[in-house]
């Protein structure tokens, strides 16, 4: 890779790692459909290099997420335990399925996420968030591996799904939502990370300067999250999906 293209790549992974940061993801969700769209990767390569970015994203997001908003550790432990071994089977799963079908269903995923995301802003009152979970918190461990098998199936570690519902069905706080998602998504995107890369669906040159960006811009997003009304930081958040699913769907 030549000094440009690292720079390039560098640059990227910053403006990724900022949004992860922001909203909980990693920064995933938005580096698929640009590797796929801006460089051409299949479907597949694209979802393993963008881990590369992804796993260190979400560990430096999740100890900063745990600085100003302590997160539980049954919670924790629980959600990240479960998502574990969901997404070691899915993304084993992933690794054979064919391109053109996984990316359609990536599409459909991302299309399905924003309707949720939009169902739940204008038709459904909002309940009061709280620091307490309305549901028992075992039942987290039924999120952990929904969430855990979208991650290892697209790359994106769960936390998309894990935040609507940690919000909607279990009462917390977008910034504790987010919290958890990053403490759920950190072992599952690890072992979806190892199995695309023995199944060589992963460009290293590629991925380690996007994650070297990513972990240098991570902090801003967090920090952006923190200060945004609750309001706003969902609103984004909803655009965002769609806007991931319209740029997949143009490639």
């Amino acid at each position: 890779m030549d000094l440009l293209a690292f720079v390039m790549n560098l640059v990227l992974g910053a403006l990724l790692g900022t949004l992860g940061g922001l909203f909980g993801i990693g920064g995933g969700l938005i580096a698929i459909p640009a590797l796929g769209v801006l460089f051409g990767l299949d479907q597949q390569l694209a979802q393993g290099t963008a881990l590369v970015m992804v796993v260190p994203n979400v560990l430096l997001a999740l100890w900063r997420y745990h600085q100003r908003n302590r997160i539980d550790p049954r919670y924790a432990t629980l959600l990240a335990t479960s998502s574990f071994g969901f997404a070691w089977l899915a993304s084993l799963f992933a690794v054979r399925v064919d391109s053109e079908s996984m990316r359609l269903a990536f599409v459909g995923f991302l299309l399905a996420l924003a309707a949720y995301n939009f169902a739940r802003m204008f038709m459904a009152k909002a309940a009061h968030a709280s620091a307490e979970l309305r549901q028992p918190w075992p039942w987290l461990g039924a999120l952990g591996g929904v969430a855990g098998t979208a991650g290892g199936l697209f790359g994106v570690g769960g936390a998309v799904i894990a935040t609507p519902v940690l919000t909607s069905v279990f009462g917390t706080s977008q910034v504790m939502a987010q919290g958890l998602s990053l403490a759920l998504a950190a072992p599952s995107t690890a072992v979806t990370l190892a199995t695309y890369g023995l199944h060589h669906h992963v460009n290293w040159a590629m991925g380690l300067p996007l994650a070297l960006g990513g972990l240098l811009s991570i902090s801003w997003g967090v920090r952006l999250a923190h200060a945004l009304p609750e309001r706003v930081l969902r609103s984004l958040f909803c655009v965002f999906l769609l806007l991931c699913a319209v740029m997949l769907s143009l490639k």
